[in-house]
């Protein structure tokens, strides 16, 4: 699955923004998703890091643990399931220049617990609802993080 968002701001803004924990905490509050220990709680995702989440899920509360894999500053991060629901699950970041401002592309590959036919009926469209709506929190962020800072505010 791949979805791009087109954000009116540097692509380095972007990108430290979207590795900022606190940042990725305030795009997903939508679900209930919260940080939870072990694992980083605040300040940017580094190469090693995990990153630990709780969230509900049809019903269902799941626990969530990211190793970051790769960092390629401004451009690209990728984060992979270390444990969790899915078999396995890729998650590649990136950040292009755009005309407007940034186009993020977010890349996620994964292998789902109950086979193609639970993928097809109901989790590729629950994934593509729960990416788009998060990226859409952290343009709404970021662009506001950078339209205070073109006035001279703090971040």
């Amino acid at each position: 699955m791949v979805i791009d968002t087109v954000i009116r701001a540097p692509v380095e803004l972007c990108f430290e923004l979207a590795r900022d924990v606190a940042v990725h905490a305030k795009s997903a509050a939508f679900s209930g998703e919260r940080l939870v220990e072990p694992g980083r709680m605040s300040g940017l995702l580094e190469l090693g890091d995990l990153v630990t989440f709780e969230s509900r899920h049809f019903g269902a509360r799941h626990r969530f643990t990211t190793k970051i894999i790769q960092v390629e500053p401004p451009h690209i991060f990728v984060d992979e399931m270390v444990h969790g629901a899915f078999y396995s699950l890729t998650h590649i970041h990136e950040f292009h220049p755009h005309q407007s401002g940034t186009l993020m592309r977010d890349t996620l590959e994964w292998q789902a617990p109950l086979g193609w036919l639970a993928d097809a009926l109901f989790l590729k469209r629950h994934m593509d609802w729960f990416v788009r709506t998060k990226q859409q929190h952290l343009k709404a962020i970021i662009e506001s993080s950078y339209a205070r800072q073109s006035k001279g505010g703090a971040t």
